[in-house]
């Protein structure tokens, strides 16, 4: 049963990405697109109760089957919000029928690309399913093949390309300190292997790898001065790209950074990862919070804000300890749940309204009373107000760092305020503002969105008692 769910994970995207990419017709491609991330996620589920043993290429523990089971839970919602905001797109002429099935197809190869990146056990293997995803994404951001369009992808393309090479040479230096030790082959790739062996690695080597594996996957991640690929390909992509963009495929990113970070945790003679993450995620946080206060375009506004909230994340797995990694495991899940639910209502306010433009959308109570109270409680949750749950992890990220390094929480807390003060400002005009923009209605799946905020209000009010022991455990995992 294990062995059919693991495999489930990867092989129903390849085979239903391969079924959307000959069928035709929109309404049987949007149904199978639906069917096969939902039954990806129950095989997912399946994963927290039993999980097989750790092969040299596959590895399901207790950190990835967090990941795995938040990756598929929000394709499978995305994939419903998906069906209708595609089919408006074809219905006004945006999309034609053969860039329908071909959005389709590659939805579900970017969800084996995230899938395959988050239970492989072979570093090589991660490093070519993260690749296959940044390809994949960077195909779909163009596929309106506009002129804005096309130059978003190619942006995301060159600089994705740069960081991934980066990557990769990283991973080759870990193998190169492996190789002493483990021994030639593939046991000296296999991440079960090296974290066993990692304390006897050459420290020097496991330094300039982490480096550059650093500036690598956190070019992917898109922290500070990393970034400059994420607006754009979140403006100009598809909606429900932007979501899985900012609610997942920068986990994956940042999920194999951690892997790393713990190899380098086991050497005693390496150097401490913590302060160049913290580094990073301080840059990103402020940088992207003074950035929220320029934006005109909605899309890019909250493509700024995953910047911030990626620099918050990266900055608690920095500062280690339980506590912190706790509250970055929590702010991930949370972030991701949130802001994929902040793209569903942007995606068919965009579609209502006729534009991405602030300026454009005001009086969204009063015009779209459900899409602007939705967009209301997505933007407050993401802004970290109680009793939502951003609130709680970045209140924990906060505790952390006073307990460890107060001299920190003042950029920290400056950046958490100037992103609220932003957040609030472009609210009131969107929100509450004088209507502006057409009147225009969409056909929209609010079921998603509804089920995410519903997940958020819930987690911040009353996080479920087995939630809590997890975490801590994986975060005790983390070190």
């Amino acid at each position: 049963m294990t062995i059919d769910a693991l495999t489930g994970v990867l092989v129903i995207p390849a085979i239903a990405a391969a079924l959307l990419a000959v069928l035709p017709g929109y309404r049987i491609t949007a149904r199978i697109n639906v069917a096969a991330t939902g039954l990806t996620l129950l095989c997912a589920l399946s994963l927290f109760f039993r999980r097989p043993e750790p092969g040299i290429y596959l590895l399901v523990d207790d950190l990835n089957a967090t990941f795995i089971v938040l990756t598929t839970f929000v394709g499978f919602t995305t994939s419903i919000f998906s069906a209708s905001y595609i089919g408006h797109e074809l219905e006004i002429g945006r999309l034609t029928p053969p860039f329908v099935r071909f959005y389709h197809a590659m939805y579900q190869v970017l969800m084996f690309a995230m899938n395959l990146a988050l239970i492989a056990n072979n570093i090589g293997l991660m490093w070519v399913a993260i690749e296959m995803a940044t390809l994949t994404t960077v195909l779909m951001v163009g596929i309106y093949r506009t002129h804005e369009a096309l130059e978003a992808a190619w942006k995301y393309f060159i600089l994705g390309s740069v960081g991934i090479a980066l990557a990769l040479f990283g991973t080759i230096l870990v193998y190169m300190a492996a190789r002493p030790v483990v021994g030639e082959g593939i046991d000296a790739m296999v991440w079960t292997i090296l974290v066993k062996r990692a304390d006897a690695f050459d420290p020097a080597l496991l330094d300039v790898a982490f480096v550059f594996l650093l500036l690598g996957y956190g070019t992917k991640v898109g922290l500070a001065p990393l970034h400059a690929w994420l607006p754009d390909a979140h403006a100009e992509g598809p909606t429900p790209i932007s979501a899985v963009l900012s609610g997942l495929l920068l986990n994956v990113a940042l999920y194999a950074l951690l892997r790393f970070k713990m190899l380098l945790a086991v050497n005693t003679g390496a150097l401490a990862p913590g302060p160049l993450m913290v580094t990073l995620g301080l840059i990103s946080l402020v940088f992207a919070a003074f950035m929220l206060y320029r934006r005109r375009d909605i899309k890019r506004m909250f493509a700024y804000s995953s910047i911030e909230h990626m620099g918050i994340i990266t900055f608690a797995f920095g500062m280690g300890g339980p506590l912190a990694n706790f509250a970055g495991l929590l702010h991930m899940t949370m972030h991701s749940l949130t802001k994929s639910a902040i793209f569903f209502a942007v995606g068919h306010v965009a579609q209502a309204k006729g534009t991405q433009r602030i300026a454009d959308m005001g009086g969204l109570t009063e015009t779209h009373p459900m899409l602007g109270w939705s967009l209301v409680v997505g933007v407050v949750a993401i802004a970290g107000l109680p009793p939502l749950g951003i609130f709680t992890s970045e209140f924990l990220v906060v505790t952390s760092t006073m307990a460890r390094s107060p001299w920190l929480a003042a950029p920290l807390v400056l950046g958490l305020l100037l992103g609220f003060g932003a957040l609030a400002l472009r609210l009131q005009s969107v929100a509450f503002g004088p209507a502006a923009g057409g009147e225009g209605r969409v056909k929209a799946s609010l079921v998603p969105l509804y089920a995410h905020l519903a997940l958020v209000l819930v987690a911040g009010l009353y996080l479920p008692a087995a939630l809590v022991t997890w975490f801590q455990h994986v975060a005790q995992l983390l070190g």
